[in-house]
């Protein structure tokens, strides 16, 4: 029932033709995941709760209080810049986005991993959307929010163990991209989050299915299936946005857009601070290369290859996709 009403919070808040029903929508997008939080048997869930519904709850009311105050009779030309600033400022909060973004580590590090997907892809979706609504007179404010959240999750995923915060550092640079197309561009974030959601869900089915959180726990469990590994390593690298993977797809079409509006310096920055990210995927993959120690436990690996046979077919489709595209597009 709370996924029902999850997914009705988030389509209600997206679709609705009024602010109130805006507002609705994402406080029933919020009420329905507390329960699917908090039900687990993690002990670090209830903490992690705890502070999504007190972050949440702070950007619900600078919201309501913006559009409240936009709806009223009053000089709207005046406060136009500051009510934009506080209705743009509460999303930013929602999603995650640096520099509103020191909750979002702290929350993933409690959760379990189908719930780190919602709180990674479903959680994104509507305030994404109503940003896309924003109508910036000029776009100093959402260049600085690319800008910081592409520099803060470069430099702070560098020393992190925790695989669900390194997926979250990651999240944030993928918002910062996000948010870039989105400035002349309706449509590239959207095929830009559906690449980012499948990628991270190829990443999570193999985390979830080995029960591996630590970085240290990774490699010891996935020596017995090199196989696996191999396609873990590939889908951090298509999360770079390295090709022919399908992640440099949606980056490729946020480049061009950026340089064709001549944004030369902000494009340059996000490519950088993205490197920065690269980085310390290709850690995790230099690291699974060289801690491969030889196992004998045959038995094992028999037992739990027939298991793997879906996600492995999975993995192979998504990752040749942008092959695949590209074969399409000139047959078209």
């Amino acid at each position: 029932m709370f996924s029902f009403t999850l997914i009705i919070g988030s389509l209600i808040a997206i679709s609705s033709y009024s602010w109130m029903g805006m507002w609705l929508g994402l406080e029933i997008n919020l009420l329905s995941i507390i329960p699917l939080m908090s039900n687990t048997k993690n002990p670090l869930s209830s903490e992690a709760t705890m502070k999504y519904f007190i972050t949440q709850a702070l950007a619900s009311i600078i919201l309501i209080t913006s559009l409240t105050l936009m709806s009223m009779d009053m000089n709207y030309i005046i406060y136009n810049f500051n009510l934009n600033l506080m209705y743009s400022s509460a999303l930013f909060i929602k999603m995650g986005a640096a520099p509103f973004h020191f909750w979002f580590p702290e929350i993933m590090k409690g959760l379990s991993w189908p719930n780190a997907f919602l709180m990674l892809t479903w959680q994104k979706i509507a305030p994404m959307t109503l940003i896309s609504y924003c109508n910036f007179q000029n776009y100093n404010y959402l260049i600085l929010i690319v800008i910081s959240s592409s520099m803060i999750s470069g430099i702070m995923g560098m020393n992190q163990t925790n695989m669900r915060t390194i997926l979250a550092y990651s999240s944030i640079n993928h918002i910062s991209w996000m948010l870039a197309s989105m400035m002349f561009f309706e449509t590239i974030w959207i095929y830009y989050f559906i690449t980012y959601s499948i990628i991270t869900l190829n990443i999570i089915l193999i985390l979830n299915k080995l029960n591996i959180f630590h970085m240290n726990q990774l490699f010891s469990t996935m020596n017995h299936f090199p196989l696996l590994k191999f396609f873990f390593m590939l889908n951090f690298m298509s999360l770079g946005g390295l090709p022919p993977f399908l992640g440099f797809l949606p980056k490729w079409l946020t480049i061009q857009i950026l340089i064709k509006m001549e944004l030369f310096s902000l494009s340059l920055v996000i490519i950088i601070m993205t490197l920065i990210t690269l980085f310390f995927y290709m850690r995790i993959i230099t690291l699974g290369m060289m801690m491969n120690k030889n196992n004998n436990n045959l038995t094992k690996k028999n037992i739990y290859m027939k298991q793997f046979n879906n996600i492995y077919l999975f993995n192979f489709i998504i990752l040749m996709s942008l092959l695949l595209i590209t074969i399409f597009f000139n047959m078209y």
